[in-house]
């Protein structure tokens, strides 16, 4: 028995900064060959930028000092062989690391989607679209920049600065002790900018996951949006949201302008140290004025790498707090679990039965204490008012949701110990508002069964009423419905839907309203497609309007979250209790039991 909220989500491992940071080492270092390739090309780009620096004293003390022509011939060759290799290692490390960051990108958002699929309704209901679309597009990309971009140039750096120290030091050990005592100085900034870059990034994203939403929201309710003429509020909403986004992006813009003149400033000290100590050293004639400017070109070139790695390190975090928002929500588990003993429930007619269940929603109870037993074949119409529990109900069978009490069967047995994907392949649905994909009306039919033959297709779009509109489109069942089905009235949205219901051929069907947001001549059509669809099926019909469940074996009323009413529809009105009042508001009539015989 399960007894916790259907909200209530696990973690499964932790996605505090050192747990997400070892997570992403791990996927990184799964691709070791290219990332062992990307490092020995950064190493022979640090390599030949160090030796850039080393050229500088036999440039300066054998060409302008000592006149040397020789040497005036060789150097400019092996200057132009040290740029040619410098540049195709170089081509080669931005390709190998921005592969391995193209790669993770794509396992991550494979990871995402797949995870968010699995997870229960619930889930959907307590984060926005926009802000699911924001993580998969958004933040997997701010990952790929850190690891393409930032780890790629801390790594290249930290070999550069390697190799830059090794010429310093070795031209003269002193002017480097001098040197790198700022080093340490340089630390500090890099770490406090690094702490405020991943407390703004991580508002920015969530901002811009609000501005996602609202978009997502407002355009596709677009049509609402102008019949009421909210066109000004929503104007003022969204600039409000986008207000805020601009604020957080600024304060990272300021933090990221900061890094660079403080370590520009920090650099100058050092510099400024060097000439006046190394200065002093050439004039005394203690030092040669090659080897001054060598010992200054490896140490100008030594400040720059630490000043991006400053930079860089601001990416990183910015990387890390987007990683952080990833693994939340890959670390969720639904509350929809299925059991390692789980077995397969086979096709077939079946039976179910509602056993003493329960349900609550976060703390509010929907469903209590429910009783029901549905035999193989049987149609039964579940009506009450809007909020009653209908649609939990019928929820519970495919296990979009699991019961706090009690236990639904199929067959006798528990649901809760069938494979989830079985289970729900002995079950079709036809909702209120019909979901359609932005794709063909082949394809939308298919979706029940894309195993099926083109005449199986035609046949459920015949048994479903739709062949006859279909072939009236310009390219038939090549025809693109757009986003939604929204090129289709909402009969013909139905009746697709319809048709990829029967190409499904579940033996147990739930229509959710399927027929009230109809008119009446499309009600007509619908509920035709319907009784072909209901045919030999163990179906659920929730029904609004009640003239439409004659037909239904059985009906039942559910009022609060209870069975209050339950038997045939003459019955039921003979009683002149909840059923009867539904019907008699419905059409308007002072004796419901008059407007019984009437009929």
């Amino acid at each position: 028995m399960n007894s916790e909220p259907v909200n209530a989500y696990k973690k499964t491992k932790g996605t505090d900064l050192p747990s997400v940071s070892r997570r992403i080492f791990t996927l990184v270092i799964s691709q070791w060959l290219r990332l062992l390739s990307a490092m020995l090309c950064m190493m022979v780009v640090a390599g030949l930028t160090a030796a850039t620096a080393y050229l500088v004293k036999p440039v300066m003390d054998d060409i302008f000092v000592d006149k040397d022509k020789t040497m005036l011939m060789l150097l400019p060759l092996v200057i132009i062989l040290l740029y040619l290799f410098r540049g195709a290692a170089f081509f080669g490390q931005a390709y190998l690391m921005s592969y391995v960051g193209h790669n993770l990108v794509k396992q991550l958002r494979d990871k995402l989607y797949s995870h968010i699929q699995v997870l229960s309704l619930s889930f959907f209901h307590k984060h926005d679209t926009g802000l699911l679309m924001a993580r998969i597009m958004n933040d997997v990309n701010i990952v790929m920049s850190m690891v393409s971009q930032a780890v790629t140039g801390i790594l290249r750096d930290f070999f550069t600065i390697i190799g830059l120290l090794c010429v310093i030091f070795y031209r003269d050990w002193k002017l480097a002790l001098i040197a790198i005592t700022v080093l340490p100085l340089a630390v500090i900034p890099i770490v406090k900018f690094g702490r405020r870059m991943r407390k703004f990034s991580t508002r920015t994203q969530e901002a811009m996951a609000d501005v996602s939403s609202l978009l997502h929201e407002t355009f596709t309710g677009t049509k609402i949006v102008r019949a009421f003429g909210m066109e000004p509020y929503e104007n003022r909403r969204f600039f409000e949201k986008t207000l805020r986004l601009f604020q957080y992006e600024m304060k990272a813009v300021m933090v990221r302008s900061l890094s660079s003149p403080v370590m520009h400033f920090l650099g100058g000290i050092g510099i400024t140290l060097i000439i006046w100590y190394g200065g002093n050293k050439v004039i005394q004639g203690t030092s040669t004025p090659g080897t001054f400017f060598s010992f200054m070109t490896a140490l100008i070139m030594l400040y720059e790498p630490i000043k991006r790695i400053s930079e860089l390190n601001n990416m990183i975090q910015e990387g890390m707090a987007a990683a952080v928002r990833i693994y939340h929500i890959l670390d969720m588990s639904s509350e929809i679990e299925e059991r390692q003993d789980a077995v397969a429930l086979d096709a077939g007619r079946h039976s179910v039965i509602f056993r003493n269940v329960s349900f609550k929603y976060e703390d509010q109870m929907v469903l209590r204490n429910i009783n029901l037993e549905v035999k193989s074949g049987e149609i039964l119409a579940l009506v009450g008012t809007s909020g009653g529990g209908k649609t939990t109900s019928v929820n519970l069978i495919p296990r979009f949701y699991d019961v706090t009490e009690g236990a639904v069967l199929i067959d006798g047995h528990d649901i809760r110990g069938m494979t989830i994907k079985s289970l729900r392949n002995q079950i079709g649905i036809v909702t209120q508002d019909p979901i359609l994909f932005n794709d063909t009306v082949y394809n939308n039919i298919a979706y029940g069964n894309l195993n099926a033959s083109e005449s199986d297709i035609i046949a459920a779009a015949k048994a479903a009423y739709a062949y006859d509109f279909v072939q009236g489109f310009p390219d038939s069942f090549n025809t693109v419905v757009g986003e939604k089905g929204v090129r289709l009235s909402g009969g013909e949205k139905q009746r697709i839907c319809i048709a990829r219901a029967l190409l499904k051929n579940a033996p147990i069907l739930i229509l959710d309203e399927a027929t009230s947001s109809l008119d009446t001549a499309s009600e007509l059509a619908v509920q035709h497609a319907l009784e072909n669809l209901m045919q030999g099926r163990t179906t659920f019909v929730i029904a609004h309007r009640l003239s439409t469940i004659h037909h239904a074996d059985r009906i039942v009323v559910i009022v609060n979250g209870q069975i209050v009413e339950d038997g045939k529809h003459e019955e039921l009105m003979a009683r002149q209790g909840e059923y009867c009042k539904l019907y008699k508001m419905q059409f308007e009539n002072n004796n419901c039991q008059k407007t019984h015989e009437s009929k």
